[in-house]
């Protein structure tokens, strides 16, 4: 599996925006083929951090991702909602194995 963490810092006031429009490209990224997971998270100490936690079946499935409708509207939606440039990280996933998926 192929996984990619996305911290997020928002503007106080466009908190409520954010989600929305995360939500609608977590949802529409979950009819995707190619995702297994896509998680949204808010800490719990400063609700304008946001862990995005996306779970792809390989690198190829993540690319065809950021070619989708959806996230291209997310990704200019959100651009000025930003506080700071979001970091993204990939990973592949040792446990639990594919298999186990």
């Amino acid at each position: 599996m192929y996984v990619v963490c996305v911290t997020v810092f928002v503007k106080p006031e466009k908190i409520k925006d954010f989600k929305e429009a995360t939500f609608e490209n977590a949802w529409n990224t979950r009819q995707e083929p190619g995702n297994v997971h896509f998680n949204v998270l808010q800490a719990e100490n400063d609700p304008s951090r946001f862990f995005l936690y996306e779970v792809y079946k390989s690198p190829e499935g993540f690319q065809s991702h950021q070619k989708t409708e959806h996230y291209l509207k997310w990704k200019e939606t959100v651009a000025d909602w930003m506080a700071q440039p979001r970091q993204g990280v990939k990973y592949y996933s040792l446990f639990p194995a594919d298999s186990d998926w």
